[in-house]
């Protein structure tokens, strides 16, 4: 099924650009919460005439992003994890724990656009990117040390 978005969706693309989605996903997700209208010629028009407020659209987006990831740079996260055997965890540091650490430093994501590859199982420090926007992926520093025992 082909549609044009009519937002950006990080796994498909960006406003205005029309992709191949799955029939399910358009029918059922996409075209009921008003992402995405389906690729009709007349709705490729539409799309044309409102191209100049896109790439407005787009411009301001990724202005905000690359001000954001200047800001995100410039964060360490520490995280205090229960250790085992000196350097090991008894759980592991995720996306999850990552967000929290964020939000009490007053930034705010969605989990979703923390890229960790696996979760954390050792202390120590690591670089982990976030994707804000279309190749606008900054990396944060994160830092696991023990949790003091009381």
């Amino acid at each position: 099924m082909k549609v044009i978005l009519k937002e950006t969706i990080d796994t498909l693309g960006i406003v205005g650009s029309e992709c191949e989605v799955a029939a399910g996903y358009g029918r059922n997700y996409l075209l009921p919460q008003r992402k995405a209208v389906l690729a009709t010629p007349q709705n490729r028009k539409v799309m044309e005439q409102t191209k100049a407020k896109l790439e407005l659209l787009i411009a301001k987006e990724r202005k905000l992003a690359e001000e954001m990831a200047e800001k995100i740079k410039t964060i360490v996260c520490t995280i205090k994890a229960k250790v085992h055997e000196d350097t090991y965890l008894y759980g592991s540091v995720t996306t999850h724990d990552i967000k929290e650490s964020l939000n009490s430093q007053e930034v705010e994501l969605e989990r979703r656009s923390i890229l960790l590859a696996e979760p954390i199982k050792e202390i120590g420090e690591y670089k982990v990117p976030i994707r804000l926007y279309k190749n606008v992926e900054p990396e944060i520093t994160v830092n696991v040390v023990p949790e003091e025992d009381k």
